[in-house]
């Protein structure tokens, strides 16, 4: 195997996490075992590094298009009020598909080495990223991806559909490889610490996120293969409480440092959305004051309350009367947390599925579940009244579901973005100020380098998808 040049370039980074192992002495006694590498040499640089990034994008993207936060001042132009970009994608292009080389040689390292259980995290690991790209972009290259090494230097691009039929069964595979009597044997991994059960249990909460994602589409049959899995969870187990949950706990300690080097630039010239502070003001709802300050009056001395600004508004910040809610900084200073997939999405996903009659449960207690697991992971604790308040009682409705997922989901990587398209909830207001006819984009467009070096392939997926614009629906969007 050739020498990676990502291998080079991250054996320090490796080395922090790996600690005084078995490999360490090999890579320090002989130079040439970086070629060599033991499966889970970089398991914890994909999930720390990964994590990290979609950390970031909740913050610079998801919270602007779903009607979070914004910039503040911002008299023109900007995400929030959908004035997109043509490299708006590319970073999430180039960030993907580095990492995905990564968990492509750990999967080699692991069928090499014959240790299903990190074939399998390598399998859940690949899956996860080709969701979050294919949901970004569409059609995007995967059989033939990273295989510059065997000479492939223009990929085809595979079709939406075949990316979330392969890793599905990828998935499904998965699961079935993890042997809870053998251990992790190559250092502690930073997110589930060698805890293989929390491992399979991660692989097919992600499988179930990733059917109800198609689930619009009846070919996939996704709501029947949901129901199987929920209806056998001796075979299917799930996370069944917050400690579970795929979250990266963030130290602090050198290299698993917040992904802000200055907690101030995640609050300087920023506001809470009007929209999202008024959703929790109606519930008064208790993580009102972990995720934002109190606005203040035009002095700066007094506060009165929560209160944001209108995503997308027309004129200048002068027709505000007051200083508006900004982030809590202390969100992005460590000790910190960055969401993968938690318990409370898989309840929410379980109150859907009950609420729409496809598996014999109470979708109130789901629902119920779901909202204390989202507050419980922000280490916030619901008011024993909580859902006496008519806005937060169970209704029987989606849309009650979907507004608490939708809070659920804050700053979970681009997971309001994508559920808002598979399902048109919440409702977002719409404002004045808002460009591209005031509709929510739904995709990033193709990095330019792609469309100049690979633009054979390219001009077939435009042609197959509909043309390459932020308008272009994804083969399982409503």
């Amino acid at each position: 195997m050739k020498r990676s040049l990502y291998q080079i370039a991250l054996l320090a980074f490796v080395l922090f996490f790996q600690g005084c192992t078995a490999d360490f002495e090999e890579i320090n006694t002989d130079p040439n075992r970086i070629d060599r590498i033991s499966p889970g040499t970089l398991l914890n640089p994909i999930i720390y590094e990964v994590a990290s990034y979609n950390t970031r994008r909740a913050d610079s993207w998801t919270f602007q298009i779903m009607q979070v936060a914004l910039p503040y001042p911002s008299s023109a132009g900007g995400y929030h009020r959908y004035d997109i970009s043509e490299s708006a994608g590319n970073g999430t292009w180039d960030t993907y598909y580095r990492w995905l080389v990564n968990i492509k040689e750990m999967r080699q390292s692991a069928e090499d080495a014959e240790d299903p259980n990190y074939a399998a995290i390598a399998m859940t690991l690949n899956a996860w990223v080709y969701s979050q790209l294919t949901d970004c972009f569409g059609d995007v290259p995967m059989r033939e991806a990273s295989s510059a090494e065997e000479g492939i230097f223009r990929p085809v691009f595979d079709t939406q559909e075949e990316i979330y039929t392969q890793i599905l069964a990828d998935l499904e595979q998965a699961n079935s490889l993890f042997d809870l009597t053998r251990e992790m044997q190559y250092g502690d991994d930073v997110l589930f610490h060698n805890e293989v059960s929390q491992w399979q249990k991660f692989c097919n909460s992600l499988r179930l996120r990733l059917l109800l994602r198609v689930s619009n589409r009846a070919e996939t049959n996704a709501f029947a293969e949901m129901a199987r899995m929920i209806n056998d969870p001796g075979s299917y187990p799930v996370f069944e409480n917050t400690a579970e949950s795929a979250i990266l706990k963030v130290t602090g300690v050198t290299p698993n440092l917040s992904p802000w080097g200055r907690a101030i630039d995640f609050t300087t010239f920023r506001s809470m959305s009007s929209f999202f502070i008024d959703q929790l003001n109606s519930l008064e709802d208790p993580r009102r004051a972990r995720f934002a300050t109190q606005a203040r009056d035009l002095d700066g001395t007094t506060p009165i309350g929560y209160q944001g600004i209108p995503s997308g508004y027309q004129g200048d910040e002068n027709q505000f009367q007051y200083i508006p809610s900004n982030h809590n900084v202390a969100l992005v200073e460590a000790p910190m947390i960055s969401l993968i997939l938690s318990y409370a999405e898989v309840e929410f996903i379980k109150a859907e599925l009950a609420q729409r009659g496809y598996i014999q449960a109470d979708a109130q207690m789901h629902y119920e579940n779901g909202v204390r697991a989202a507050m419980e992971q922000w280490e916030v604790e619901i008011s024993g009244d909580y859902f006496l308040n008519p806005a937060a009682a169970y209704d029987g409705t989606l849309e009650r579901i979907m507004l608490q997922k939708y809070l659920g989901l804050y700053f979970n990587d681009y997971q309001q973005w994508f559920e808002y398209r598979r399902t048109g909830l919440p409702v977002l207001p719409v404002h004045e100020g808002m460009e591209n006819d005031q509709k929510v984009p739904v995709r990033f467009m193709y990095p330019i380098d792609v469309r100049l070096q690979n633009a054979a392939n390219y001009e077939a997926a435009v042609t197959r998808m509909g043309g390459d614009d932020i308008n272009t629906k994804v083969w399982w969007e409503k």
